[in-house]
C-alpha cells in the first residue's frame, strides 16, 4: 500500500490529505508540530475571490470556489457563506485591474463593475467615496476558519486519514534520490510521498535538503467586534485604497484586518517558533477604526473584541509555489499563496494529490511550479530584505 506524508495541518494539508483519501490512494498521514490548524490557517480572514491576476490563478480559484460549495454540503457544521466579494479601487489603481476584464470573460469569471452610488443603493450599510470603483465577484464570499477546520478535520478521521499532532518533523529521508519519509522525535515514518504545506515554515523545513525556496513573511493581523444588534449585510470587501478588508463575522460580528506597509519581513529562524510570538502595533486598532467607519459606519458602534496575528507569504514573483520538486522526486510543496490560502485551498489540496496520486493536474499550474526560478534569482531575493509595502499588494 502507498504512503503519503503530509507535513502541516493547516488547511492545505488538510485538503491535500481529503483529495488523497477521496482517490482511495492508500495510506495518509498527517503531521503537525502542534495541534491541527494551529498555524496561519486559524488566524485568516478567509475571504475569497476568483478575480485573480493571472490565467492559472483564476482557474485555480474558479475551482475552489466549486469546491467551497460541494464541501458546504458535504461537510458537518460548515456553510460557505455566499455573500459575494466586493474588491474596491480608486479612480487612479482601476485601470490596472480594469485590464484583466478581458481575462475574467475569457475563463467565465463572472463579474460586476459597480460606481459609488449602486454600491450604496446595493448594500445601504456601505459609505464608499464617490471616487470608489467596486469590482464585484458574486461567487465569492467567505468562510469561517473556525467552522471549516474542525469539519474538515473530522472528514478526514471519518476518511481514515490518520492525524498526529504534536509531532515536529526533524528531517525528510531521501534514499536513492527521492524522498522516502520523514523522522520525527518519535522515530522515523517512512513513505511514497513527502507532501510539505507548512506555509511559514517552509523555508527552515526544507533547508535540511538543500533546497532553497525564494519566499518572505510578513506579519498579518485581524480582529473581529463585539456582536451588533443584528446582522450586517455587507460582502466580504477586499478594501485596497484604505490597506486592508472588512467582512461579516458570526455572532452579528464583523471582521477587519490591515496591512502595516512599513514593517519589514519576518524572518523565521527555527521549526519551534510559533505564531503567538508576534505581535501587532496598539496604535493599529485605533487606525483601522479610522479609516473604516467612513466605510461601514456601523462598525463604529462596536469595538475590538478579539485581535490575532499570524503571518502571510509571498514568492519571489508573487504566486503560488504548488507541485513537485525535480531534483527530489517523491517531494512535493504547496506554499506561498499570498494572503489567500484559505481561499486556495480546497484546490491546492485537489491538485497536490492529483499531482502525486495521478502524477499530473486537471488544471495546468506550470506557472506555480517550485522550479521556476533559477538559482541565482532566488539567492538574491532571499538576500534582500524587504518592507511590505515593497512586496506584492495582493489581497486574498
Amino acid at each position: 500500500m502507498a504512503t503519503a506524508i503530509i507535513i502541516g495541518g493547516g488547511v492545505t494539508g488538510l485538503s491535500t490529505a481529503y483529495h488523497l483519501a477521496r482517490r482511495k490512494f492508500g495510506k495518509v498521514i498527517v503531521l503537525d508540530k502542534g495541534p491541527v490548524g494551529d498555524g496561519s490557517s486559524s488566524r485568516a480572514a478567509a475571504i475569497i475571490t476568483g478575480l485573480l491576476w493571472t490565467e492559472t490563478g483564476v482557474l485555480a480559484r474558479k475551482k475552489s470556489l466549486e469546491l467551497y460549495r460541494e464541501l458546504s454540503q458535504e461537510l458537518e457544521g460548515y456553510t460557505f457563506q455566499n455573500v459575494g466579494a466586493l474588491n474596491l479601487f480608486v479612480q487612479e489603481s482601476w485601470p490596472e485591474r480594469e485590464q484583466l476584464l478581458p481575462l475574467y470573460q475569457r475563463l467565465g469569471a463572472p463579474y460586476e463593475i459597480v460606481d459609488a452610488q449602486e454600491m450604496r443603493r446595493r448594500w445601504p450599510e456601505l459609505r464608499p467615496g464617490d471616487d470608489f470603483v467596486g469590482l464585484f465577484d458574486p461567487l465569492g464570499g467567505y468562510s469561517e476558519p473556525g467552522q471549516y477546520i474542525p469539519a474538515l478535520t473530522r472528514r478526514c478521521l471519518q476518511l481514515g486519514i490518520e492525524i498526529r499532532e504534536h509531532r515536529k518533523v526533524e528531517e525528510i529521508l531521501i534514499r536513492s534520490g527521492r524522498a522516502a519519509g520523514v523522522k520525527t522525535a518519535t522515530g522515523l515514518i517512512e513513505g511514497d510521498a513527502v507532501v510539505c504545506t507548512v506555509y511559514a515554515w517552509t523555508r527552515k523545513v526544507v533547508e535540511c535538503i538543500g533546497l532553497q525556496v525564494p519566499i518572505k513573511a510578513f506579519v498579518h493581523q485581524r480582529y473581529t467586534t463585539t456582536p451588533l444588534p443584528l446582522p450586517v449585510n455587507i460582502p466580504a470587501i477586499n478594501a485596497n485604497p484604505l490597506g486592508g478588508y472588512i467582512r461579516p463575522a458570526s455572532g452579528n460580528r464583523l471582521l477587519a484586518g490591515i496591512e502595516t506597509p512599513e514593517r519589514e519581513e519576518h524572518r523565521v529562524s527555527s521549526t519551534d517558533f510559533h505564531l503567538s510570538e508576534l505581535s501587532a502595533p496598539e496604535h493599529l486598532k485605533e487606525t483601522l477604526m479610522q479609516k473604516f467607519v467612513p466605510l461601514v459606519p456601523v462598525l463604529g458602534e462596536t469595538s475590538w473584541e478579539t485581535e490575532k496575528v499570524g503571518l502571510i507569504t509571498f514568492s519571489l514573483d508573487g504566486e503560488p509555489i504548488l507541485g513537485p520538486v525535480a531534483s527530489l522526486p517523491g517531494f512535493y510543496i504547496g506554499t506561498a499563496f499570498h494572503s489567500g490560502g484559505f481561499a486556495y485551498n480546497p484546490v491546492s489540496g485537489m491538485l497536490l494529490a492529483q499531482f502525486v496520486a495521478e502524477g499530473r493536474t486537471s488544471i495546468d499550474v506550470s506557472a506555480f511550479s517550485p522550479d521556476r526560478f533559477s538559482a541565482k534569482e532566488g539567492e538574491a531575493y532571499l538576500a534582500t530584505t524587504v518592507a511590505q509595502r515593497d512586496s506584492f499588494r495582493r489581497r486574498h
